[in-house]
């Protein structure tokens, strides 16, 4: 249970951190407020996650998936740039997240 709120966890991250570039500087309403409920929810599932799994662990992950979703949703819709170095660099980021899971 506590692997699965920490990947949901970092999922939200990716949303935050999406909003907070929407929402010019939090002048954006609802960009806004997406930024503050998907924060509480990613660190309060942090959090939770950290209660059972280790931190430096459960940490890395969240930012990994975090960071991953935030550029590839980047890449999808147009605001981020594609190219083959940023989804090599993609793909060692999710082997690490993987590579952790795998020896936790």
């Amino acid at each position: 249970m506590h692997w699965l709120v920490l990947i949901l966890s970092g999922v939200f991250e990716a949303v935050w951190a999406t909003a907070l570039g929407r929402s010019e500087g939090l002048h954006r309403l609802i960009p806004t407020i997406v930024f503050f409920v998907a924060l509480v929810i990613s660190m309060g599932g942090l959090a939770y996650a950290m209660r059972e799994l280790p931190t430096g662990t459960s940490y890395a992950i969240w930012v990994g998936i975090g960071a991953t979703g935030a550029v590839v949703f980047g890449m999808i819709t147009g605001t981020e740039t594609a190219s083959i170095a940023k989804i090599v660099c993609i793909i060692a980021i999710v082997g690490g997240v993987i590579g952790l899971k795998l020896v936790s």
